[in-house]
C-alpha cells in the first residue's frame, strides 16, 4: 500500500467531511405513521423541527456528531406536532384542465386545448394551453414566467432609476426559500410564482429589493428607501404574505 503525499494528508485535514443524505424517516403518532425528512448540519447545535411547505415536508435537523437515536427520539416527542402541521399543509394545485390559477391575484381558469398546437394565450378570465396533456404544466409554467418578466422588468428598472442605481441582471427562478434577493454585484432574483401574487405585492418586493441596491441589510435606511419606493404602504404586502405566501409554493406541484 502506497504512503499518502503530504498533499493528501492536508487535503484529508482541512476539507470537511461531506454531509449525510438526507434520510426518511417514519414517526408513528395515534397509529398513523408520519413521514420526516432526516438532515444532518454542521450549523446545527441542537435537534429542531421545521415546516417546508413548498416540499409539502417535516424536516428533522441535527447536528452532525449527535446520535441518530437521540434525534429519532427527539421527533417521537414531537409526534403530536408533526401531525398537526401535516394536515394543516396546503393542497397540492397542480396545472390541469379546469384548475384555477390566480394570474396576478385574479382568479383564471385553465383550459386545455386539443385542436390547436403548442401556443398559449388568455381569454378574458381563461388561459388556454394548446397541445398534449403532458406538456400542459410545462407550457403553462414558461408563458406564466413571460407574463411575470414582462411586468416584472420595466418595474425593476424603474424603480432602480429613482435611487440612481445601475441593475446588472434580471433573473426569474424557482426559489422556494425567498420571493426575491439582491445580490451585490446588482443582480436581482425573483420566484417565478409571484405571477399569482396581487400586483401591489409584487410592487412590494421590487421596492424592496432595489432598496438592496442601495442598503444591502435591514436597517433603518434600508426601511425608509423601501417604503419611499413602494406605491402602497408596505404593512399591506408583508402581511398577504405571511397569511398567503404558502398558497403560492402550491401551484403547479
Amino acid at each position: 500500500m502506497l504512503a499518502m503525499s503530504l498533499s493528501d494528508i492536508v487535503r484529508r485535514l482541512i476539507l470537511p467531511k461531506a454531509t449525510p443524505e438526507p434520510e426518511q424517516l417514519t414517526i408513528a403518532h395515534a397509529g398513523e405513521p408520519l413521514p420526516v425528512t432526516f438532515l444532518r448540519s454542521a450549523r446545527a447545535r441542537r435537534a429542531s423541527l421545521r415546516v417546508d411547505s413548498a416540499r409539502r415536508r417535516i424536516v428533522l435537523t441535527a447536528p452532525l456528531r449527535m446520535a441518530r437515536g437521540t434525534a429519532v427520539d427527539f421527533a417521537q416527542a414531537q409526534a403530536g406536532w408533526i401531525a398537526t402541521r401535516l394536515r394543516r399543509l396546503p393542497d397540492v394545485k397542480p396545472f390541469v384542465d379546469g384548475a384555477e390559477v390566480p394570474l396576478f391575484g385574479a382568479p383564471h381558469r385553465i383550459r386545455h386545448r386539443t385542436d390547436r398546437r403548442g401556443t398559449v394565450w388568455r381569454e378574458g378570465l381563461e388561459i388556454h394551453v394548446a397541445g398534449k396533456p403532458e406538456h400542459l404544466p410545462r407550457r403553462l409554467r414558461d408563458w406564466l414566467t413571460a407574463e411575470l418578466k414582462r411586468r416584472l422588468v420595466p418595474l425593476v428598472h424603474a424603480k432602480a432609476q429613482r435611487v440612481e442605481r445601475p441593475v446588472k441582471r434580471i433573473t426569474v427562478r424557482d426559489s422556494l426559500s425567498r420571493w426575491g434577493s439582491c445580490g451585490p454585484d446588482a443582480t436581482l432574483s425573483f420566484s417565478w410564482r409571484l405571477v399569482f401574487a396581487p400586483p401591489e405585492v409584487l410592487d412590494y418586493l421590487v421596492s424592496h429589493e432595489v432598496a438592496h441596491l442601495v442598503h444591502l441589510n435591514h436597517g433603518q435606511h434600508f426601511w425608509a428607501l423601501a417604503r419611499t419606493l413602494c406605491d402602497v404602504p408596505i404593512e399591506g404586502p408583508q402581511t398577504w404574505l405571511k397569511k398567503n405566501g404558502e398558497v403560492l409554493l402550491q401551484y403547479g406541484g
